[in-house]
């Protein structure tokens, strides 16, 4: 009896949770980018491998960009042509992306055209790097988390606390896990950590190995502490733009 009721009781709070996700990723309306963005510039540019990062317009957005003190609220791995265009003639999904309500998921481009954008492209990386890190987010694609825990995100339908700068990473990694997991670019940070790839690696002097010479470790951070804009702040990844790449002259703009 005590195994039936606990089982009611997960389902209870399963259905709860996965409700409350889908509240907090619901759009609001009135979103306007901040600058002219190419849409279709930017996919020309995209490359397998390549991490998106979107300013989003979703309820869980705002405290993503609060708490990260960053615009950067979503990022997504661009992979390329790696899966099959859908039978129906629909979109091809060209991104794997996490989120709260649905998990692991391909989504098309097309998802996130009038919303700001930025490219941010490891260096360095070989054909096999990018095919191994489209491999392993592909294989991840229908992960789902477990979402029982609502006191985790009920946290974002709470007004922000005046946190100072330096707790507000804290107070978003609190929590029992997974849901901090499926918000934080955990997926795209174990990826590139599938390869050794660094993004901001702990550094700590491990003391002189002579009078002369001292040597840096690099620490691997643990997944579930990455947000989106730590892809951006990494010294290890190029912000790609795609008006600049393009031999962009300032003299040929038509000014009003």
């Amino acid at each position: 009896m005590m195994e039936g009721l606990r089982k009611t009781w997960d389902g209870l709070l399963g259905r709860l949770g996965h409700g409350m996700a889908r509240m907090l990723h619901a759009k609001r309306p009135g979103y306007k980018p901040r600058a002219h963005i190419d849409f279709d510039r930017i996919c020309r540019a995209l490359r397998p491998g390549d991490v998106l990062l979107v300013e989003g317009n979703e309820r869980i957005s705002g405290a993503i960009k609060y708490l990260t003190q960053s615009t950067w609220s979503h990022a997504a791995l661009y992979i390329g042509d790696a899966l099959p265009a859908p039978a129906d003639g629909s979109e091809r999904p060209r991104l794997i992306e996490v989120n709260l309500h649905q998990g692991c998921v391909a989504a098309p481009l097309g998802s996130y055209r009038g919303f700001n954008l930025r490219i941010c492209r490891a260096s360095s990386l070989g054909d096999a790097d990018r095919a191994a890190l489209v491999a392993f987010m592909a294989g991840k694609i229908g992960l789902r988390y477990d979402l029982r825990n609502i006191f985790d995100l009920l946290r974002f339908f709470l007004p922000l606390p005046p946190l100072p700068a330096h707790l507000r990473r804290r107070a978003l990694a609190f929590g029992s896990g997974d849901p901090t997991r499926a918000i934080c670019s955990s997926l795209i940070a174990q990826a590139f950590q599938s390869i050794n790839y660094p993004i901001l690696p702990e550094v700590s002097d491990s003391g002189a190995l002579d009078d002369d010479a001292a040597r840096e470790v690099f620490h691997i951070r643990h997944y579930s502490l990455f947000a989106p804009r730590d892809f951006d702040l990494s010294p290890y990844f190029e912000i790609v733009k795609p008006a600049i790449g393009d031999g962009f002259d300032f003299r040929k703009l038509h000014w009003d």
